[in-house]
């Protein structure tokens, strides 16, 4: 760690920023336990301390010691009286209104047994009389005793008289009653669409389990979400992710209705946080959308310039897509999305348009179907294809040798912490020994030189920065187990941890210009947090506490005591 920083560096660009309006606020933010990342990205960036930092609309013009307080004549000066400030945190992955909508349904999450999970939604139905449909998300199945899917008779014996659909936690599964399946027109005849499955019993009737693609056929006919609900998922979803310090998300998947809400959110002075928002890329208006050409606001506050495709599924389901069969399921490979031979008419279409590839792979097969895709791009173009910071989301299970592919391509590995420490009660048993090598491998990404953009996949897994910081430092759960760390040599240091959640998650998203540091120039987005993640015990990472958050040098969120 470098020492304080030195203020003679930063006074000139402090006069020349603060002498161009008259009108311009400057604050003063001192007495604080300051670090930030400079210099640049990944191997490259270094980690400084400082004590004071100065603000002039919104932007940063310097950080130094105390004596920097002395130089500027500020409007205001706030004392942060020794408390530990951090860059904002970036999320390089999640669902915005998909955390909304967790947030005001049946949240499922960590319930450990099937009865336990049928309550709660039996609960919520009769608290909610007035709804046509139940909806909720979050359940389980390798948390519960018997480990296996359940079905529409478990439903169905609390709650028959309306349709009921409960999405699995990665979102890639889900589990209707029997009245939703009658809606949906689901029945013994038909037949799984492309890169889904409708589990049947051994009568060849349907169990209510819908995998991938085949939950298209029954989400169709749930009633569309009016705009006044998907703008109360959204706010609700921003002062969550404010109360955790997360000041910028890249959301994965935006249709053109949600763009539009959130263009509307913009103009409105409504959007709170900055959002690289991702084109869902099964989008029906897809290449209309990108003829609109890429798009960011003067203020930073929101970026159009990136697709986010659809590979494969999930490993809990047993969706995502392998070279060889599930090693506890040997007649199953996984699913493909996308169809393998639209993959590079969708890639090659994206890139011409001059946006970003976000590919969501998490199975071995899906992986290398992308970089697969990536070298061919590259070589029909006869360029690079560094610049354009093309990302595999997830990178969960690669191929030992397929991973330097990420570095020689330019290819950003788009990775979740916690991941890790939820799946390794069952990530084993599907992959086997073998495999799990070059699965949630962010040492050997680190150790090439690749930048990992991290973030949490919310509401997949918790929204809480701070517990993928503690997963990918120690590779434990909340309860520090296992107590050497499951597969120990994937771990992160503190600061790589906290670099691939700030720095190097803004470079991912084209923003390392303007956020992910707290430098010279760029906007003050910054946390105000509890204790130094530096100093503290890795096993007490988690339990950090955010105090406030600031946006362009706005407190949008202070924690109530």
């Amino acid at each position: 760690m470098r020492p304080l920083s030195v203020i003679i560096t930063f006074v000139g660009f402090l006069f020349a920023a603060t002498s161009f309006s008259s009108t311009a606020e400057t604050v003063t933010y001192y007495n604080m336990n300051g670090y930030s990342f400079t210099q640049g990205i990944g191997e490259e960036a270094q980690l400084t301390r400082f004590t004071t930092m100065v603000v002039t609309d919104g932007r940063i013009v310097a950080t130094g010691d105390h004596g920097l307080r002395q130089l500027v004549e500020a409007n205001r000066e706030i004392d942060f009286h020794g408390k530990t400030v951090l860059p904002g945190i970036i999320d390089a992955h999640g669902h915005i209104q998909g955390l909304g909508q967790n947030l005001n349904e049946v949240d499922l999450r960590g319930i450990n047994s099937k009865a336990s999970s049928v309550a709660q939604v039996a609960n919520y139905a009769d608290q909610n009389l007035d709804l046509d449909w139940i909806i909720g998300r979050g359940w389980n199945q390798v948390l519960w005793p018997e480990n296996a899917f359940p079905n529409r008779q478990d439903i169905d014996n609390v709650i028959s008289d309306r349709p009921v659909w409960l999405t699995r936690i990665d979102g890639h599964a889900g589990w209707a009653n029997s009245a939703a399946l009658e809606l949906a027109g689901i029945t013994a005849e038909t037949q799984s669409p492309d890169g889904g499955e409708i589990v049947k019993d051994e009568n060849g009737n349907p169990t209510g389990i819908l995998i991938d693609t085949a939950m298209e056929l029954l989400t169709q006919h749930i009633p569309g979400a009016s705009e006044q609900s998907i703008r109360s998922n959204y706010h609700a979803a921003f002062d969550q992710l404010l109360s955790l310090g997360i000041t910028q998300v890249h959301d994965a998947g935006a249709d053109a209705r949600h763009l539009n809400i959130y263009q509307q959110l913009l103009s409105e002075g409504a959007l709170p946080i900055r959002v690289h928002a991702m084109i869902a890329g099964n989008s029906p208006n897809l290449e209309a959308l990108l003829e609109q050409g890429t798009s960011r606001d003067e203020f930073d506050r929101l970026q159009i310039n990136s697709v986010k495709l659809y590979g494969d599924g999930a490993l809990g389901s047993r969706g995502a897509a392998l070279i060889h069969p599930y090693s506890d399921d040997p007649d199953n490979s996984g699913l493909l999305v996308t169809p393998e031979e639209r993959v590079y008419q969708l890639f090659s279409t994206i890139h011409n348009a001059g946006f970003q590839v976000n590919y969501h792979a998490i199975g071995d097969y899906s992986n290398r179907l992308a970089l697969d895709t990536f070298a061919q791009l590259e070589q029909e173009h006869e360029a690079p294809l560094a610049e354009m910071r093309h990302r595999i989301e997830h990178a969960q299970i690669v191929q030992v040798e397929d991973i330097p592919r990420f570095k020689t391509l330019g290819i950003i590995p788009s990775m979740q912490p916690t991941h890790a420490t939820s799946d390794m009660n069952m990530a084993e048993d599907r992959v086997g020994t073998e495999r799990i090598a070059g699965a949630y491998a962010w040492r050997t990404f680190l150790d090439q030189g690749s930048i990992i953009a991290a973030g949490s996949d919310f509401p997949v897994e918790l929204a809480n920065p701070f517990y993928g910081i503690h997963a990918a430092v120690t590779r434990q759960d909340r309860d520090n187990q296992p107590v050497e760390g499951w597969h120990p040599e994937q771990r992160m240091s503190v600061e790589e941890a906290i670099r691939s959640f700030t720095i190097d998650a803004a470079f991912a998203g084209h923003f390392d210009d303007d956020t992910g540091s707290l430098e010279p120039g760029k906007w003050a987005d910054f946390i105000v947090i509890n204790k130094d993640p530096f100093t503290i015990a890795p096993e007490h990472l988690w339990k950090i506490d955010v105090l406030a958050t600031y946006v362009a040098g706005e407190r949008q969120y202070k924690k109530q005591h």
